[in-house]
């Protein structure tokens, strides 16, 4: 594996697109690691301090969700260095769209990412810029379909992404009308637990969790693990927060989840940042979902975290851990080789997943029927590592050598 995942990350990019803006001091980079199927995929992110090389290692892992969400086509991200705060955000991602609307018209894709909104952000300013949909390049690089099919299809895109969920087995409160967008990836992360202990043997139901990062991703994970009978012992994101030894009810994590101050948590009983540091790591638990940005968790956390009796990790992050490797650093590997670690381009495919699925010839578009798909996805996923490797230690290991072998 090892051998096969330095042949991977030497490689270098097909393609790397450099934009400078003319009016801020904004400058963008879109990476296209491979037009592996014709295509590429990846979202677009902003942030201060952001370079080329942080685009790249996500370039790279996007080409690797793909062997899991599909469609087998290559990994790409575009990432823009600019305070997403400041107020002349919007005319930077219109110029930035526009520069690189050729590509995404030809042979990539995108859609949201940190600080980047997907339905209020990427596809109204796409279209502007003449783009059908910012999914448009990986269906005229990669599928070719007829004209009338890729209406069709691009019509199931545009509909199943913000498609209102309508069951309350999927919506923590059908009235606030939560989109797939909202939920999808924080359910492939609750669901990846569940079909562990499926495979592996166990049940959720009972098992203590903490949960780092409450925005999109970790509290809609939060909610789905405490619908299963989870219990949340603790909360961490990065303002503060909470912990309840015996584990917040369901009904206490969906009034979290329901009183979220834009994306983050709130609570009048939070517990500062500080402190809570301090304490959650070495609280008693069994799943950890680290769902907040990239490259935080520290070997003494996690080594607090295996002493206290943890027994899986499902990543919503990518990269969780404090490694500069971009993928399966030396953090990554010991925890690979104490718990069973179920790595990120398979817990958080979900929207991956969800583009997939709308991109395929006439499709269900209930709720259950878009959940099921990932679900589903998520399960074959972990249960080819367990027909390889039936041991609950070296599963990231595992899955990064049945990807590889796909790529290398």
């Amino acid at each position: 594996m090892k051998e096969l995942l330095k042949k991977y990350e030497n490689k270098a990019p097909e393609i790397v697109f450099n934009w400078k803006d003319s009016e801020t001091e904004a400058e963008g980079w879109t990476v296209i690691n491979s037009l592996r199927g014709g295509a590429a995929g990846g979202g677009t992110r902003m942030r201060s301090g952001l370079d080329m090389n942080e685009v790249l290692s996500l370039a790279k892992t996007m080409e690797v969700k793909f062997t899991v969400s599909g469609p087998e086509i290559g990994g790409a991200k575009s990432g823009i260095n600019f305070d997403p705060t400041d107020p002349r955000k919007k005319g930077v991602l219109e110029r930035w769209y526009k520069a690189v609307s050729p590509l995404l018209k030809s042979y990539y894709g995108t859609g949201g990412d940190l600080n980047v909104d997907e339905i209020h952000e990427v596809i109204p300013i796409t279209e502007n810029c003449g783009v059908w949909h910012p999914q448009e390049g990986v269906f005229n690089g990669h599928f070719q379909p007829t004209e009338a099919d890729k209406i069709n299809r691009i019509g199931q895109l545009r509909q199943g992404v913000i498609k209102v969920l309508e069951n309350t087995t999927f919506s923590p409160d059908v009235s606030r009308k939560y989109t797939v967008a909202d939920m999808i990836t924080g359910y492939g992360v609750a669901e990846a637990v569940r079909h562990y202990y499926e495979i592996y043997g166990g049940k959720v139901k009972g098992k203590k969790a903490v949960v780092q990062g409450f925005g999109n991703v970790g509290s809609a994970a939060a909610y789905y693990l405490s619908e299963m009978g989870a219990k949340v012992v603790g909360i961490i994101d990065h303002a503060g927060g909470l912990i309840n030894e015996d584990g917040f009810t369901f009904e206490e994590i969906k009034e979290l989840y329901l009183n979220k101050k834009g994306n983050k948590l709130y609570s009048e009983t939070l517990i500062p940042f500080e402190e809570l540091n301090n304490r959650i790591w070495s609280l008693q638990t069994e799943i950890f979902a680290p769902c907040a940005a990239s490259r935080l968790i520290t070997k003494d956390q996690i080594t607090q975290m295996i002493n206290s009796g943890l027994e899986v990790i499902s990543c919503g992050a990518n990269v969780p851990f404090a490694d500069k490797e971009i993928f399966f650093g030396s953090i990554m590997e010991y925890t690979d080789e104490q718990v069973s670690l179920i790595p990120d381009f398979i817990s958080n495919c979900g929207m991956a997943r969800v583009f997939a699925y709308f991109m395929e010839r006439r499709v269900l578009m209930t709720d259950e029927a878009i959940f099921n798909d990932t679900s589903l996805t998520i399960k074959d996923a972990i249960q080819r590592i367990f027909e390889k490797n039936n041991s609950k230690k070296n599963i990231s290991r595992t899955a990064f050598e049945i990807a590889f072998k796909q790529l290398v």
